[in-house]
């Protein structure tokens, strides 16, 4: 049997299916027409914000094209973002 030397937990088992997941519920948010924010996956998930980044660049890297659909800027009296500011992402197949 092959085993990753990386891994050494890895067994050559099949993964598992990603249904019921955290992943399952961002991919079906992310499906959505009106797309999903971040703060969106976060309170669906559990996840913080630096985790949904990374799964978004991870999609990148998959092939799959994760779309900004709408960005919201809050501009403060010194002409920075500020709270408040967000970004609505999706997955346009």
């Amino acid at each position: 049997m092959f085993r990753n030397k990386n891994n050494p937990d890895d067994t050559g088992a099949p993964r598992k299916s990603l249904e019921g997941t955290e992943q399952k519920a961002v991919l079906a948010e992310l499906r959505r027409t009106e797309g999903a924010t971040i703060a969106q996956i976060t309170e669906t998930t559990g996840w913080q914000q630096h985790t949904v980044r990374g799964f978004l660049a991870g999609l990148k890297k998959k092939g799959i094209k994760v779309e900004a659909l709408q960005k919201v800027r809050m501009v403060g009296p010194n002409r920075d973002g500020a709270k408040g500011s967000y970004t609505v992402y999706a997955i346009r197949t």
